[in-house]
């Protein structure tokens, strides 16, 4: 599992696929299983969980960047989870319960990124969203005359 670059000069976008190691980087894939886009804050991360999953399960070894976005996701998670299932430490609507839990926790901490790079992006926009109006520009004949 590795990244596949599109996208022109200096704006990278990834597809994440399930490659044969020996095929060269942007060359043959087995399947595609997602997109990734570095260039938004946060960056944007489509990923289909069920086939990542599959794929891990079968015994593919993501780069350490897809690792890290299969963590992201949850997906190694999920992993960790259905291992738990399997030796038998809980049952699998514990193992999909605690899942659950982890996912809203974590989107809500996405949510709240997103408004902190928003704020912070842009300091001076009301809260309503409206457009910020500006003041009032006195005439330039006026300023003159009194000078």
């Amino acid at each position: 599992m590795r990244l596949q670059r599109h996208g022109s000069k200096k704006r990278p976008f990834y597809f994440v696929v399930v490659a044969d190691a020996r095929a060269p980087r942007d060359g043959k894939f087995i399947q595609k299983i997602g997109t990734y886009n570095p260039q938004t804050v946060p960056a944007t991360i489509q990923l289909d969980r069920q086939k990542a999953l599959e794929w891990l399960h079968k015994g593919a070894q993501p780069t350490d960047t897809v690792r890290r976005i299969l963590s992201f996701k949850g997906v190694l998670y999920l992993k960790h989870l259905l291992r738990g299932v399997k030796l038998g430490l809980f049952d699998d609507a514990t193992a999909m319960e605690k899942f659950t839990k982890w996912s809203t926790e974590h989107e809500a901490q996405i949510k709240k990124r997103q408004e902190e790079h928003r704020k912070s992006r842009y300091p001076g926009r009301r809260e309503q969203g409206g457009p910020v109006r500006r003041p009032e520009r006195k005439p330039e004949g006026d300023s003159n005359a009194q000078r």
